[in-house]
């Protein structure tokens, strides 16, 4: 698509088009991008721990986040094993995984329409020839 940059712009100003999609029951957030990251890095560290250090949370939001999010949906997300001798580890549950593949393909469909919407609203950003 012709931007300014590339001297082609005929007057089209630069501009992206952004969204965030999350879920929410009875108005409150339960899943969003966050949270989608949190269990994703949940899911290949086997770690709580180590999802949270990876993202900049403290352990303590981490385990806040999942909490809330098992208690909205109602069931539980991640199967924790506690720490100890033989070390503890978390791992996703069916109903997180299912979850986030929805989420990925809301996600897709997403960036499928702002590709499309952009790509057919370029004459909307020209400078009025008053």
């Amino acid at each position: 698509m012709p931007n300014s940059k590339s001297g082609k712009s005929g007057g089209f100003v630069d501009y992206d088009i952004k969204a965030k999609i999350w879920l929410e029951k009875n108005g409150e957030p339960v899943f969003g991008m966050g949270r989608f990251m949190l269990l994703k890095k949940i899911g290949t560290s086997g770690s709580i721990s180590s999802a949270a250090k990876e993202l900049g949370y403290s352990y303590k939001k981490a385990w806040s986040f999942i909490n809330l999010m098992e208690k909205r949906f109602g069931f539980e997300l991640v199967d924790k094993k506690i720490g100890g001798r033989y070390g503890g580890g978390s791992v996703l549950t069916e109903h997180a995984k299912k979850i986030m593949a929805e989420y990925e393909k809301l996600l897709e469909k997403e960036k499928t329409f702002l590709d499309d919407y952009h790509a057919q609203t370029p004459h909307l950003l020209q400078p009025s020839k008053h």
